[in-house]
C-alpha cells in the first residue's frame, strides 16, 4: 500500500470555475457509467446541501467485509457498519458499540460472553440480534476471503446463546480477542442479503447497521445516505460523496482547486508538505494524527554474514533516523525505537537506548570485532518492491550514509524486484535484508509480536521453519520469545502484559532480528468550514463527524 508517485511543484494553479466545470464534467459520466444500488442523488461536487465531498486516490476492490483486506476498502465499510467493540477516537481504549459491556471471559481465558445492544436494524429494516451475530462472524471465517484467518486463527466456535447474547470460544486464550471484534470487517451483516459459503461474496452492495447506507456504487464515486433508522446518534452532515480520483496528482489539484471538501489517502510526502504549508498560511485546514502504520529493517539471520548478532548490532547502530525522517519523509513520520509503536504505552525506545541513531563508532567496532574490515568490507543485499519509492529513497540514504561515515567498513547494495514477487519470496528466505512497511490487522501491541517473532517450529541452529517469522523474513528463532508470547496472550492483566511486553522488547533489542525505522503520521486537508475532522489509528477517516 505504497502510493506515492507525483511531484507537487510541477502543478500550476488553474482557474477554478474551469476545474469545477472539468470535475462535474467527469462525475456526471461516471456517474452515468456506475452501479446504483438507490435512486437518490447525484453529483460529488460540493455544494449547500449539508453533505461532504471527500476525495480519496484509493479505490476500493470490494464491499464485501469477508473478502476485503485493503485500507481502500476498510474505511469505507468502517463508517457504514458498527461492530460489537470501536477505539474511543483518538486512542487505543477499546469501548462497547453493539454490545453493551467489555465481554466476560472465563477462568481459562477460552470463553467470551458478550451482551448486545437491543433496538438494532439492518440497512434493509431486518433485526439485529445475537443470531444475525453470530451469523456474520462465522460468514466472515468460513467464505474463505483473504482476512478470514484473522478470526479463523483464534475461533472455535460460535453460538447465540439467547436472543441478545452472544458467546464465543477461543481455541486458545487471547488476550486482544475484543480488539480483534473491533477490526472494521468483523461486523454485522443482514442475513436477508447475505449467504454463507466458501466463495460466496457480494462485492457490491454492503447492509449493515451503520450511519450511513450504501446509495450509489460507481466506478469511480460512492454515495452514502444518511440512515434514519439508525440507532444511535445521527450524522453532522446529511450524507458522504465519495469521489475516487485517478492519481494522487489529481487528488492534490482536486482539492487545491476546491472539488473536494476533504482530501485524505493517498498523497505523496511533497504533496502532503506543500498543502500543509499553506493550511499554516490559513488557506485551509491540515489535520495530523499519528499513524499505527510502521517500518522495519527485516535481517535475515539466516543469510550470511547476517547469521552474527554483532553484525545485526551494527546495522542496529548505522541507521540514522532523523536523516531518513527528514530527507525521505519530510519530517511526516517520527523515529521509530522499537517493534511495537509509541500508540501504545507498552512501547518502550530500546533501540535508542542500545543503539543511538548514527552511532557510527559503534557501529565500525562491532563490524571490526566480527573480522571486516576495509579490504573485506560488510556487504549487506538490501530488497525492497519496486512500487514504493519511500523505500526507495530510504535504501539510497542508507546506502548514501554508509558509504560517507563506515570508512568503507559497511556497504549496502540496493536491490529491487515487482511487489508480487517480493512478498512471494520473502517467506524463502531469498533476501538477507528487506525494508517492510506493516499495517496493523488490529490495535493491539500484540499485532506488532506476533506476526513477527513467534516460530512454533525451529531451532537456535536453524532458524524458523515455520511460524511468523519464516513468514516476514527474519527467520528469527527463540524459545524465550515463544513463551513469552503465549504468556502476554493469555495474560488478562494489562500490567502484568505490559512487563511480559517489556520482556520480549528486550530480548529483540539484544537480538536485533529487524531494526525498527520509523512510524508514520496521517494527514487530511479540509476546506475553510468543515469541522469535526477525525482520523483513526487504523487510518480511518470518520464521516459522521464531519460538518460544514
Amino acid at each position: 500500500m505504497t502510493w506515492f508517485s507525483f511531484s507537487a511543484r510541477q502543478w500550476n494553479r488553474i482557474a477554478k470555475f474551469v476545474s469545477l466545470f472539468c470535475v462535474c464534467l467527469l462525475l456526471v459520466v461516471s456517474c452515468a457509467r456506475g452501479q446504483q444500488t438507490t435512486s437518490s442523488g447525484s453529483g460529488n461536487t460540493p455544494s449547500g446541501d449539508g453533505r461532504i465531498t471527500v476525495g480519496t486516490s484509493l479505490k476500493p476492490r470490494t464491499l464485501d467485509p469477508a473478502d476485503a483486506y485493503e485500507i481502500a476498502s476498510i474505511g469505507l465499510f468502517y463508517n457504514m457498519s458498527d461492530r460489537l467493540y470501536y477505539y474511543e477516537p483518538g486512542t487505543t481504549k477499546i469501548t462497547p458499540q453493539l454490545a453493551t459491556a467489555l465481554p466476560k471471559v472465563s477462568q481459562d481465558g477460552l470463553t467470551y460472553t458478550i451482551p448486545l445492544r437491543q433496538g438494532v436494524v439492518f440497512h434493509d429494516d431486518t433485526p439485529f440480534n445475537a443470531q444475525a451475530m453470530a451469523f456474520s462472524i462465522e460468514r466472515f471465517m468460513k467464505n474463505g476471503g483473504k482476512p478470514s484467518f484473522l478470526l479463523a486463527d483464534v475461533v472455535d466456535t460460535v453460538k447465540a446463546t439467547g436472543e441478545y447474547e452472544l458467546t464465543i470460544k477461543l481455541k486458545k486464550p487471547f488476550a486482544a480477542f475484543p480488539s480483534l471484534l473491533a477490526f472494521p470487517g468483523v461486523c454485522p451483516l443482514s442475513p436477508k442479503a447475505y449467504e454463507l459459503g466458501a466463495g460466496k461474496f457480494k462485492p457490491n452492495i454492503f447492509v449493515s447497521t451503520g450511519p450511513y447506507k450504501l446509495a450509489q456504487y460507481g466506478t469511480d464515486s460512492l454515495r452514502f445516505d444518511v440512515f434514519d433508522k439508525y440507532w444511535g446518534n445521527k450524522p453532522a452532515n446529511k450524507g458522504i460523496n465519495l469521489q475516487i480520483l485517478t492519481s494522487p496528482a489529481n487528488l492534490f489539484n482536486s482539492f487545491r482547486t476546491g472539488a473536494v471538501d476533504v482530501a485524505y489517502l493517498s498523497l505523496e510526502p511533497d504533496q502532503i508538505r506543500s498543502l500543509d504549508e499553506s493550511a499554516k498560511k490559513g488557506d485551509w485546514q491540515s489535520i495530523e494524527n499519528q499513524s499505527s502504520v510502521v517500518t522495519y529493517l527485516v535481517l535475515n539471520r539466516n543469510q550470511k554474514p547476517l547469521d552474527r548478532p554483532e553484525v545485526r548490532q551494527a546495522i542496529a547502530s548505522v541507521i540514522d533516523r532523523p536523516v531518513i525522517n527528514e530527507r525521505v519523509l519530510f519530517n511526516q513520520a517520527k523515529p521509530l525505537y522499537s517493534m511495537i509503536p509509541t500508540t501504545f504505552d507498552v512501547s518502550q525506545p530500546l533501540f535508542k537506548d542500545k543503539y543511538g541513531d548514527g552511532n557510527v563508532e559503534k557501529a565500525k567496532q562491532l563490524i571490526t570485532a566480527a573480522g571486516f574490515s576495509q579490504q573485506n568490507p560488510l556487504r549487506v543485499s538490501l530488497w525492497y518492491p519496486s512500487s514504493s519509492p519511500t523505500r526507495s529513497l530510504a535504501a539510497e540514504i542508507l546506502k548514501g550514509y554508509a558509504e560517507e561515515k563506515m570508512d568503507g567498513l559497511l556497504q549496502f547494495e540496493i536491490n529491487t524486484v515487482e511487489g508480487a514477487t517480493f512478498f512471494k519470496s520473502i517467506s524463502k528466505g531469498l533476501y538477507p535484508a528487506v525494508l517492510l512497511d506493516w499495517y496493523p490487522d488490529f490495535i493491539d501491541a500484540d499485532n506488532y509480536i506476533q506476526p513477527f517473532l513467534e516460530c512454533p517450529k525451529g531451532s537456535d541452529t536453524e532458524g524458523c521453519k515455520q511460524g511468523g517469522s519464516q513468514t516476514l523474513g527474519s527467520f528469527y528463532y527463540s524459545e524465550k520469545i515463544n513463551k513469552l508470547i503465549e504468556q502476554q496472550r493469555k495474560e488478562q492483566n494489562p500490567e502484568a502484559r505490559k512487563k511480559i511486553f517489556a520482556d520480549i522488547q528486550a530480548q529483540v533489542a539484544a537480538d536485533v532480528p529487524y531494526v525498527p525505522l520509523w512510524q508514520n503520521k496521517d494527514y487530511a486537508f479540509a476546506r475553510k468550514g468543515v469541522s469535526g475532522i477525525e482520523l483513526n489509528p487504523n487510518q480511518v477517516l470518520v464521516y459522521e463527524t464531519i460538518k460544514k
